[in-house]
């Protein structure tokens, strides 16, 4: 995944549309790109247009974009050096999973494929982040993991939490208040017709919204 070297704004355009490819599973406007990105419409197509012109990614005039393999190659490759920083912060610093996005957002522009590497390896070849998202290997491959929303569970059932939809610091100490993490055990007792669900999770029970329970990702046990 070496080679070509990219702007901080490049890799930031380049991942942001990686992620809205994801969602909407097809080419991607450039007015989505430019509320990712927070920048206006017209510095986005100046930016599409670098990009195309380095065949990261192919742009159609009011049809949108998507990545090229080679536009997509250097997706992951920021996505890794993101999620195993947010890994050593909180495994090896002792950071909080809420406290660790920004900071990774710094580290994964710095350009050295061998730390990066050591990094994984001084880490145990970790699969997932503390958010439960999967570490691209240094080919870019991504483990996959068959998991639902916990609001589309029914009611008995028992999963375990293995990520989180929504990776904002709010909502993460929420779950911190609920001794909600990855790998907690929750119990669906009822759903309500609100979409808010009951739950039980360490013996205690309580509700969820609906919005907490569409943003947690599960594995039935």
């Amino acid at each position: 995944m070496g080679g070509l070297i990219l702007s901080l704004v490049e890799e930031n355009y380049i991942k942001a549309i990686y992620h809205l490819e994801n969602e909407v599973k097809g080419d991607v406007s450039t007015n989505a790109i430019s509320d990712e990105v927070k920048t206006k419409p017209s510095s986005v197509t100046d930016m599409v247009q670098v990009l195309a012109e380095k065949d990261l990614l192919i742009y159609k005039k009011y049809k949108g974009v998507h990545l090229t393999k080679k536009g997509k190659s250097a997706a992951m490759k920021v996505i890794r050096k993101h999620r195993l920083w947010e890994t050593f912060l909180v495994e090896k610093l002792n950071f909080q999973w809420d406290e660790v996005h920004d900071i990774a957002e710094q580290l994964e522009h710095i350009h050295s494929d061998a730390l990066v590497d050591r990094l994984d390896d001084f880490l145990g070849n970790p699969e997932y982040d503390p958010h439960g998202d999967p570490i691209p290997d240094a080919e870019g491959n991504l483990k996959s993991r068959n998991k639902k929303v916990l609001s589309h569970i029914p009611e008995n059932e028992v999963v375990i939490c293995v990520g989180v939809k929504e990776s904002g610091s709010d909502f993460l100490r929420y779950l911190d208040k609920r001794n909600i993490n990855i790998g907690t055990e929750i119990k669906v007792l009822g759903k309500e017709f609100d979409g808010s669900m009951d739950l039980l999770v360490n013996s205690k029970p309580f509700s969820v919204s609906e919005q907490v329970a569409g943003n947690l990702y599960v594995q039935p046990i």
